[in-house]
């Protein structure tokens, strides 16, 4: 067996602790990763990391940091030799030059979501990947939930006949950790750029670049309508930040095929269910979760054992879909996306 990837996170917010637990985890299981680092500047022991939660379970896994070495600065990770892999998970608007400083040091890189707010941003980084030899992934991990996969492969193989129309809903509040932070649209993006993108990160993997978006709302709530031409013929996802916090998150989504109609709810025991006449049927998903498969999906690549990990160009392809969905919120019009 080959010697595992030594991996090291910068940045131990809460995304932060999230990709220690899933690089554990996916050890644990057999997949040849080793969290040897974390540089994050705000820290003077490991121990000072507070423990608040996000929106979507990340699973029960306890982080054992013990042997794990903490920097001040992302460069001395940098400068390690024996550093395989890179987890960015600072704010958003540090991510591109840290990714690139990364790939600069021979690293491969996992880049927390959203890359940059602004896709000229994110296709430097697209192009740096290009020239580069090293694995550098966006962290969508909706691609990678296990319900959000079987759904995938559902409308890929056409199981049920072509989809007719599709809806998400991502709802919530704003982020209560890093709340100066979310709370400047100017660094975060928003509802759109940070919540909203999984959804249109995932309608556009399923069925491609729309030719055109309406979108309404505002940076802390928003519904966009996807317009295809030769696709489903109704697209919808909403999102929004502006719920108390009691309500909680809700995340949910149903895919009408021609001969049936699958629901995911994440607040459901049975989280997916597929209707197909006066018959519901629930499917098993499995205990993981996105954050789990991106990581090892990732670490597959490294190791030449799979290619499923996310391009870095398709997460400059799905921020151009989302500067057309800004503009179209500016201008109170539908936007036309270029071919």
């Amino acid at each position: 067996m080959s010697d595992p990837v030594r991996v090291a996170i910068i940045g131990f917010g809460f995304m932060g602790r999230t990709h220690a637990r899933a690089y554990q985890l996916a050890s644990r299981d057999g997949y040849p990763c080793k969290l040897v680092a974390i540089a994050d500047s705000s820290l003077c022991s490991l121990a000072d990391a507070d423990q608040q939660s996000g929106n979507l379970e990340t699973g029960g896994h306890t982080l054992d940091l013990e042997s794990v070495e903490l920097h001040n600065e992302a460069s001395t990770i940098f400068a390690d030799p024996s550093i395989e892999l890179v987890s960015v998970c600072t704010h958003t608007d540090t991510h591109v030059e840290l990714a690139i400083a990364a790939l600069q040091a021979g690293k491969h890189v996992l880049v927390e979501k959203p890359i940059a707010i602004s896709p000229a941003e994110v296709e430097r980084l697209a192009q740096a990947a290009d020239r580069s030899d090293r694995v550098c992934m966006p962290a969508m991990c909706m691609r990678y939930w296990p319900a959000w996969v079987k759904m995938n492969e559902m409308i890929r193989t056409q199981a049920f006949g072509p989809v007719r129309s599709a809806e998400f809903h991502r709802l919530g509040s704003r982020p209560t950790w890093a709340a100066d932070f979310y709370a400047d649209e100017a660094r975060s993006g928003g509802a759109l750029y940070d919540l909203h993108i999984h959804d249109t990160d995932f309608i556009v993997h399923c069925f491609g670049v729309p030719s055109a978006v309406t979108t309404s709302g505002d940076g802390l709530h928003l519904s966009s309508i996807y317009h295809y031409e030769d696709g489903p013929v109704h697209v919808l996802a909403h999102g929004a930040w502006d719920h108390q916090p009691s309500v909680g998150f809700r995340m949910r989504c149903t895919i009408v095929f021609e001969q049936a109609t699958l629901d995911f709810d994440i607040s459901r025991s049975d989280q997916l269910v597929l209707h197909r006449g006066d018959q519901s049927e629930p499917i098993e998903v499995g205990p993981l979760t996105g954050y789990d498969g991106e990581i090892r999906a990732i670490i597959d690549q490294i190791a030449g054992r799979a290619n499923t990990a996310t391009p870095m160009r398709d997460a400059a392809i799905v921020a151009g879909v989302l500067e057309s969905e800004r503009q179209s919120i500016l201008k109170g019009q539908t936007v036309t996306i270029p071919s």
